[in-house]
């Protein structure tokens, strides 16, 4: 009994029997006697007046579930009659599963995996995991000692939107919050209840190119530098080359269309970086099309626009790319070039910084596997709530409340 004592690693308590089944383990117990301290009268007793066994549900013991049949005693005290159960540092009050059981629960549910799949390693109802978790309740955005801002969307489904937002600091790479809508009045609000002088103390705004997440920042966040994702504004550029691509591959005999649709990621690649027969294979191909000849010079100028160390070397390649860009005859690459004039300013600010929206795309993709894997969210606060569990670890390592 006493190496079973020592497995259980329980203080203060006696081990009275141990039954071992093949899919479970059942130990008896009972808590040491000692003096209690009454809670009506704070007076000592040792007075029992009777007992009964309360069966407990503990962590695993390897593959097999473990029970725990607690002697729970209950004390008289001899001065006003006050009957109370003994105090245990294991069990929560109306729990019937021990306190380290529950923490293993909400550990495991940190990581992208559903509620039914945890409940199957426990061999508990969903309904139980579901109930524990839900007494975990995250408030709203604590934006104290944040300097870098980045907002984003992404395909949520859950609380009657089809987007929900999210909030980071991809500074210090934290998750804030989680929004149910992204429209403008939704964030006015949302943002209206931090205080002016908390918002006017964040630096740097990033987003994506969507006019409501601007029209926050300028509105909201007027101390703040407003910077557009370089993803976002490089992914324009590609965008523009493969149309040009398609439209030109259309024009081909089958057998050229079916060689430059294998090229695709040969064409996209810098071009000073592939070897001297990729080289040749990409001259063959811009041989037979003039217009694919200028997209994909146009594509490497722009490259070169990125190795720009600051914002003043950027602005004078930037508008030279976008004068080339106007005058080219492509008119995938002409409303690239309106939509580079249009975020300017964002993107030169890009050049200042090294943050960016990266953090959060990263995000975005372990909610997408958590959606996934629990076959999509209704509850959208439950749906939050196991967002920000799941990056909550992240901020208990750097002690952030």
């Amino acid at each position: 009994m006493k190496n079973i004592n020592e497995i259980l690693n329980l203080k203060n308590i006696n081990v009275l029997n141990f039954k071992y089944f093949n899919d479970k383990i059942e130990i008896d117990i009972e808590l040491e006697k000692k003096i209690q301290v009454c809670p009506r009268c704070n007076r000592e007793t040792d007075w029992i007046q009777s007992s009964r066994i309360q069966k407990i549900r503990d962590v695993n013991f390897g593959d097999r579930k473990s029970y725990l049949n607690l002697h729970k005693k209950r004390y008289k005290c001899k001065f006003c009659s006050k009957t109370f159960l003994e105090d245990n540092n294991f069990l929560n009050v109306y729990q019937r599963m021990t306190t380290r059981l529950v923490n293993e629960i909400l550990l495991k549910l940190e990581s992208e995996r559903s509620f039914t799949s945890i409940a199957r390693d426990y061999d508990i109802s969903v309904n139980t995991i579901i109930r524990l978790f839900d007494k975990i309740q995250y408030p709203s955005a604590n934006l104290e000692n944040v300097e870098v801002l980045s907002i984003d969307e992404f395909k949520g489904n859950t609380g009657g939107e089809k987007y929900n937002c999210i909030i980071a600091d991809p500074k210090r790479k934290i998750i804030l919050d989680i929004l149910p809508k992204r429209y403008k009045t939704d964030l006015q609000i949302y943002f209206y209840k931090i205080d002016k002088k908390t918002r006017d103390s964040i630096k740097i705004f990033i987003s994506d190119m969507w006019q409501t997440y601007f029209d926050i920042a300028k509105d909201k966040f007027k101390k703040s530098k407003f910077v557009v994702d370089k993803y976002h504004w490089i992914r324009q550029v590609i965008w523009a080359f493969e149309n040009v691509r398609k439209e030109e591959q259309k024009k081909f005999s089958k057998e050229y269309r079916k060689y430059f649709k294998r090229s695709k990621s040969l064409l996209t690649k810098r071009f000073k970086f592939l070897s001297d027969e990729k080289k040749q294979e990409i001259n063959i191909m811009l041989y037979y099309s003039e217009k694919l000849r200028v997209a994909y010079d146009l594509k490497e100028e722009f490259f070169e626009i990125l190795e720009c160390k600051d914002r003043v070397e950027a602005k004078k390649k930037l508008t030279d790319w976008i004068m080339y860009a106007q005058g080219s005859g492509l008119k995938a690459f002409e409303k690239c070039a309106e939509t580079f004039v249009n975020w300017s300013t964002g993107i030169l600010n890009s050049f200042d910084t090294k943050y960016t929206n990266g953090f959060i795309e990263g995000c975005n993709n372990k909610i997408k596997v958590l959606k996934r894997n629990a076959y999509g969210y209704r509850n959208f606060k439950r749906f939050r709530n196991r967002i920000l569990h799941m990056f909550e670890c992240k901020k208990r390592c750097l002690n952030i409340t």
